[in-house]
């Protein structure tokens, strides 16, 4: 997810052979690494989760070295003009990071897009080198994404069930006004205070886990979890965290110098405290992970 986003923002004002593929794909195992050797012994072996973040990792590093090799050995020699093609890769680009915010990449219509690419963009006009080159390109993707995807989604509907789209929170009060959390749901009123309520999942859950957190409301539970959670934090400077907090991962954002990802670890109860504090230490809340 956030890859595909830095990709989707750089290609808005940078040729797409400045990209730093290799840099993101060291990212994403030193990621990995790092976040397999903090959990330690703390939690059994989840065989299905690794394999699907394996799955995950070999096929970006394969797309991405593909595209670097490829951007740096033909692409580059064309990009003396923007074309309406350079264009439309960039808003798919920016279509593609906005859908798998709710909805598994696997879903995303490629052939769609390929269609796009043929019956919007003209055949003739300027730079028709650079036109040609990036239909080749764009199809290229397109089409192969879209076989794979095919068979990802089976293997996945194969192993698992259907995602469901809510998750169920516990909370010591309801927002005095719902306004702003309009598919907040109320399920039943607990004994000894608490509320059990249901709010949207994966980006969704950031904006309504902070919304709630800025109501004064604190949680008690989060799908059945009343132990840690993991916040993803955006910020020029490394954060202050106080012994409730680890900070897991710190990662330089490749095409923002100045900026970098904070991973922290906190316990559930501790969770609308950080959130009240991102905003006013100038950092930004980039992902709840709402397990």
């Amino acid at each position: 997810m956030f890859s595909p986003a830095e990709h989707a923002r750089f290609l808005r004002e940078h040729p797409p052979s400045e990209f730093p593929f290799f840099g993101h794909i060291g990212q994403f195992w030193g990621a990995y690494a790092g976040m397999t050797a903090a959990m330690g012994d703390s939690y059994d072996f989840n065989f299905g989760y690794h394999v699907m973040v394996f799955v995950i990792g070999t096929s970006t590093t394969v797309e991405y070295a593909l595209k670097a090799g490829y951007e740096a050995v033909f692409g580059r020699w064309f990009e003396g003009v923007v074309t309406p093609e350079d264009q439309l890769a960039a808003d798919i680009a920016q279509d593609y990071v906005d859908f798998i915010l709710v909805t598994p990449w696997y879903e995303y219509d490629f052939f769609a897009a390929l269609g796009t690419l043929w019956s919007r963009t003209p055949l003739s006009g300027p730079g028709m080198l650079r036109k040609w080159e990036r239909r080749y390109a764009l199809t290229t993707e397109y089409l192969v994404k879209g076989l794979y995807a095919i068979l990802i989604k089976a293997a996945t509907q194969a192993g698992y069930e259907a995602p469901l789209a809510v998750t169920a929170v516990v909370i010591d009060r309801l927002p005095a006004s719902q306004s702003s959390l309009p598919e907040l749901v109320e399920v039943a009123a607990l004994d000894g205070g608490g509320h059990l309520v249901t709010v949207p999942r994966y980006d969704a859950f950031k904006d309504y886990a902070r919304a709630l957190a800025e109501a004064g409301v604190e949680f008690q539970e989060i799908a059945g979890n009343r132990g840690v959670i993991v916040v993803s934090l955006l910020s020029p400077t490394r954060p202050q965290v106080d012994v409730r907090h680890q900070l897991l991962l710190e990662q330089q954002i490749l095409t923002e110098p100045g900026n970098s990802r904070y991973v922290v670890r906190m316990q559930v109860a501790s969770l609308a405290e950080l959130l009240r504090s991102v905003t006013a230490a100038g950092m930004k809340l980039e992902h709840v992970y709402d397990y």
